[in-house]
């Protein structure tokens, strides 16, 4: 590059020394300063309040990318991040520290965010984290320290210890933005993390202290809990939006206190909502992103590679993961409100992570229309069995159920993952009798978003009812996922002992149910009984008979679930719900072709022993009365409080429990990210990812090489 105030991608200009520019073209330049040369200060202490187009930002990455296995400035910067983040820590506004933590954040932020998309190899060595043997270094500066766990440290203490205020908002908010990038690492690996995978700032991060872990464990929470907002004030630099550009209007109370302003889609999607995005939300997401990591260990693996001449590949089911402290932190939250006392705690342990459930419980409500915060709930409901405990004591459990249950009533609106996690959480609180018990307690007055009819006065537990059918017979109708059809009957399953006065739209919607799979059940009997064979005797659609052969076993098992549902309704809670005896009655045909079958004779014994018993009563008040609904509905309350169950065969209760799968990871981790880039909370070059399919239109080539169109650029004043 050679004189770097005249290169090309400087517009040949000769720029005077020590400007922005010029240090910026030093940065990227063949040069390698020392990291205890002045350059370094006058960098990040100069306001960096240039106005660069994307192209030119490409290109000085470009420039970066060539000459850094020379200069290991990246390594540098991260350095000086790190001590700039230190120095934070016992500096009282104002200080410069801050400023030039800021500057070297965006810097590194930049440059990083380029390598990592760019990357060829496996192990990331085009970032070349370490300094040259050679590399003059003060002596507060140990020669073994591996520069991604000191910036890791240094990124995370901070974020742990200090408090979100106006004056550190900014910082906290790109150090956070700085914590994703560097775990952007695993968009460019495959979905299932391998012990020769080497993610160097997340794998660094894992090996944190505990008390540092369980500091930010404990801080993000805060974070999303309190939801900090503050109006940044002519201290703070702030972001701005004019039309379709995206400005970084630089308003600072002293001089050193600006930012550069590289174009912003650099670091975030170029939309304007997620700019706007809260602190909260970016909390949420390195949270996430850290507890659901796993990094890969084998026995195979430790003992062969030292020497490779043994070494086989690894086997998935061979392949072990260690342990994530982020995610134990998690799993070990504590109540604020609990007594430790109460609990036996090892003495040499360190402290749990304490947090006010009730703070966080009603926080969840608010905004578990956002799968985000449902995945949140499900990691605190699978992992932790306090909150669990919690959860399931409130009284007032409709806070979670009505926004999930809404997300189930708009399932086409939605994605499929956001549908399954909140079917697992169903699946979860309904495995505690006590939950399904309560929710038959709970009278909502309405339900405004139900607008195929009018629910008043209706249980919470009949709602739920209602919408698992609903999202059955949608399921049956358009995705076919199997999956979906056995969480939603084994929730109802978990239920039905439990069962409480269910309405009679419920249960005519549970009879209706049984009627919808028989009807499929029909269909694919047929196909499956019709023998299509052709002149010369051979089969047709040999493959496709066998696909018939499994949905039908699968429709038989389904069939034989809403069985097993009416049967524990019948069994366990007949007195407590006419309107399910009532809407047995009133469709009783729909089980007559199913009577002599051998899947489901024994339990449809036990629904005609009831039919048999009402319809005998209700037969003998119909000669002596005028008949309604309302008279039918009298007589079978009347009998069944002399209803003994006689003749019912006793079956086991039905209980399903929630197994995660034995890889979480493999779901998990890209789950997030597809959360956190569709929601361009950080953006990244679509062809560089491997982690999930990105569909990638050719007629967007130069925006997935990031160059500008006329509306990606900055004004250049």
């Amino acid at each position: 590059m050679g004189g770097v105030a005249s290169s090309p991608w400087l517009g040949g200009e000769v720029r005077p020394l020590e400007t922005t520019e010029y240090l910026i073209g030093d940065f990227v330049g063949e040069k390698s300063f020392p990291l205890v040369s002045d350059y370094w200060q006058k960098l990040l202490e100069l306001p960096l309040d240039l106005s660069w187009r994307s192209d030119r930002v490409l290109r000085a990455c470009q420039h970066l990318a060539m000459n850094n296995h020379s200069t290991r400035h990246l390594a540098k910067i991260l350095i000086h991040l790190s001590w700039c983040l230190q120095e934070c820590l016992s500096a009282s506004w104002p200080s410069p520290a801050f400023s030039r933590a800021l500057n070297a954040l965006c810097i590194s932020s930049v440059f990083l965010k380029y390598l990592i998309e760019e990357s060829k190899s496996d192990k990331f060595e085009e970032l070349y984290l370490c300094l040259d043997e050679t590399e003059p270094l003060p002596d507060y500066f140990s020669k073994g320290e591996r520069v991604e766990s000191l910036v890791m440290r240094s990124v995370f203490k901070f974020l742990g210890t200090v408090d979100v205020s106006s004056v550190t908002y900014l910082l906290h908010q790109q150090l956070l933005n700085f914590v994703a990038i560097t775990m952007s690492t695993q968009l460019i690996s495959g979905p299932s993390p391998g012990p020769c995978d080497i993610h160097p700032f997340i794998d660094s991060a894992m090996i944190l202290e505990s008390t540092v872990v369980n500091s930010v464990v404990r801080k993000l929470l805060m974070n999303y809990l309190i939801r900090p907002r503050f109006i940044l004030n002519n201290a703070i630099s702030q972001l701005s939006f004019e039309g379709n550009e995206t400005s970084l209007l630089l308003k600072v109370g002293f001089a050193a206190a600006s930012l550069i302003r590289l174009p912003l889609n650099y670091l975030v999607s170029s939309k304007v909502e997620a700019s706007q995005s809260s602190l909260a939300e970016a909390c949420l997401n390195v949270l996430l992103l850290l507890c659901n990591y796993r990094r890969s260990v084998s026995e195979k693996y430790v003992q062969d590679q030292m020497d490779s001449s043994n070494f086989d590949p690894i086997k998935k089911e061979e392949t072990c993961f260690s342990e994530n402290p982020f995610c134990r932190a998690l799993e070990n939250i504590q109540d604020t409100e609990f007594d430790l006392n109460d609990v036996e705690v090892d003495a040499h342990s360190v402290p749990l992570v304490r947090i006010p459930f009730a703070s966080l419980f009603d926080s969840l409500g608010m905004f578990l229309a956002d799968e985000t915060f449902v995945l949140l709930l499900y990691m605190l409901l699978h992992g932790n069995p306090s909150f669990l405990e919690y959860t399931l004591v409130r009284t007032d459990i409709d806070t979670l159920l009505m926004p999930m249950l809404e997300t189930l009533y708009n399932a086409p609106a939605k994605a499929p993952n956001h549908i399954y996690m909140v079917l697992v959480i169903l699946l979860i609180l309904s495995q505690d009798p006590c939950f399904s018990a309560s929710i038959h307690k709970v009278i909502l007055p309405n339900v405004s978003w139900y607008m195929e009819r009018r629910l008043n006065q209706t249980s919470l537990g009949s709602l739920m009812v209602v919408i698992l059918i609903r999202t059955v017979r949608y399921n049956l109708s358009k995705m076919q996922d199997v999956y979906l059809l056995t969480s939603c009957l084994a929730t109802l399953a978990n239920m039905a002992p439990h069962t409480h006065r269910l309405s009679s739209y419920a249960s005519q919607r549970l009879v209706s149910l049984f009627y919808m799979l028989s009807r499929k059940y029909d269909k694919l009997a047929e196909i499956e009984n019709a023998k299509t064979i052709t002149a010369d005797g051979d089969l047709i659609g040999e493959n496709l008979q066998d696909d018939t052969s499994a949905d039908l076993h699968i429709c038989t098992d389904f069939l034989r679930h809403v069985l097993e549902i009416l049967n524990a309704i019948l069994t366990y809670t007949l007195p407590r719900n006419p309107e399910v005896v009532y809407a047995i009655m009133q469709r009783q045909e729909v089980f007559l072709p199913f009577k002599n079958h051998p899947r489901f004779s024994e339990l449809l014994e036990n629904i005609y022993t009831v039919l048999d018993f009402f319809n005998n009563r209700v037969d003998a008040d119909k000669m002596d009365h005028d008949w309604s609904v309302e008279k039918a509905l009298q007589v079978i309350i009347h009998h069944s409080r002399s209803w003994r169950g006689g003749g019912m065969k006793l079956f086991s209760q039905l209980h399903f429990t929630y197994e995660q799968e034995k890889h979480p990871e493999e779901f998990f981790i890209p789950y997030v990210w597809q959360l956190i880039l569709s929601k361009g909370h950080i953006s990244f070059n679509p062809a560089s990812i491997h982690l999930f399919p990105v569909p990638i239109d050719d007629t967007t080539d130069q925006q997935m090489k990031r160059l500008p169109s006329d509306e990606d650029v900055f004004d250049e004043h």
